[in-house]
């Protein structure tokens, strides 16, 4: 804990003053009941009980002191709270090999369904981007409070050919930094941003210097990509994985379908198509994030309910001067409470 007005804490020196007063106070009380014909008659009327309860209040109200004197030196503490600037990603596999029906009914189907409900249980405040990829990367959504708008997206998908798993990286990462000069077509990719007017290009500010900052370090941001992890063109997703992972960037992988996959077939072609979980393991921990495993609906669904937990908090550094001041408040009504009690009178 650190103290944005630490000079106050000298304040906090009152404390064994006040302690010394009140032991001088209960001294002078003791001179006081000497007068009395029989000091022993008083001792055994007081008891031990009462002798320890009377100090019960002080001790409350000196506790409360401390708290409100803390308080004014205004603390900051690391504690975890609900993110209320936050963008989340769904990069989501359109590709063909999404048909198979080793997930019920098929794989898009149960993947559509499930950012269905995820998106649902995310608080209101998180924006929501979503880009479908599949030979090429596509925007399908800027990111966005509104749910409907969401659903509609991801309700229009349309399944092709290819599966460029890093263009969707790198294109979710090019909408969370607009200003990051992200070209997917000189990394090898095939051109996924909408097109520029002609007469903008060329007017566009030149990039930022850039300094990588640590893997996972970006609280304001994350990107979940589901897909059957089997890439078969454009940019490795290997690179786009260290290109969020130097900015700090999460990026959780949601592998759909099974190990040993199945035979599927489209327009006259056939094809084994098999969860390459190894490429969504690497770039899960090159991101510093995780790798589920979605083989059924059920755990696609599981899997979505826990990055919803996962990536709606964060830790902040947060001024807690209000807890300790309601702190202080309450221990010196309880302090008082106590006095009028049991003595009639405030301590």
């Amino acid at each position: 804990m650190v103290f944005l007005w630490p000079t106050l804490l000298w304040l906090l020196l009152v404390v064994p003053l006040l302690v010394l007063l009140y032991w001088w106070l209960l001294h002078r009380r003791k001179k006081t009941a000497l007068s009395y014909s029989s000091l022993s008659l008083v001792r055994e009327a007081m008891g031990p009980r009462q002798n320890l309860r009377r100090h019960i209040p002080p001790a409350l109200f000196l506790l409360a002191l401390v708290a409100l004197l803390l308080a004014a030196a205004r603390p900051l503490a690391v504690i975890t709270l609900p993110s209320q600037d936050q963008t989340i990603m769904l990069a989501m596999d359109v590709s063909g090999s999404m048909r198979a029906t080793d997930v019920e009914p098929d794989r898009i189907t149960a993947a559509q369904n499930a950012a269905k409900a995820f998106i649902a249980e995310l608080p209101r405040h998180v924006r929501v981007g979503i880009v479908a990829f599949a030979g090429s990367a596509q925007l399908a959504q800027l990111p966005t409070q509104s749910r409907e708008d969401l659903v509609k997206a991801i309700d229009s998908f349309q399944l092709q050919r290819g599966t460029a798993t890093g263009n969707g990286i790198m294109l979710s990462l090019a909408t969370l930094f607009p200003d990051a000069g992200i070209d997917i077509a000189a990394l090898g990719g095939r051109q996924a941003m909408r097109p520029r007017p002609i007469e903008e290009i060329g007017k566009q500010d030149p990039p930022k210097p850039f300094v990588p900052v640590a893997p996972g370090s970006y609280n304001s941001a994350a990107i979940i990509m589901l897909t059957d992890g089997q890439r078969t063109t454009g940019v490795d997703p290997l690179e786009a994985a260290k290109w969020a992972a130097d900015r700090g960037v999460r990026v959780y992988t949601v592998g759909v379908g099974t190990v040993q996959g199945e035979t599927i077939g489209f327009e006259g072609w056939s094809m084994r198509v098999r969860l390459d979980e190894e490429t969504l393991k690497s770039v899960a921990t090159r991101t510093n994030a995780e790798y589920f495993h979605a083989a059924t609906a059920a755990d696609l669904k599981k899997v979505y309910e826990t990055l919803s937990s996962r990536l709606t908090v964060e830790k902040k550094e947060t001024e807690v001067s209000s807890l300790l001041a309601l702190l202080g408040a309450a221990l010196a009504l309880l302090a008082a409470g106590l006095s009028v009690w049991w003595y009639g009178r405030v301590l």
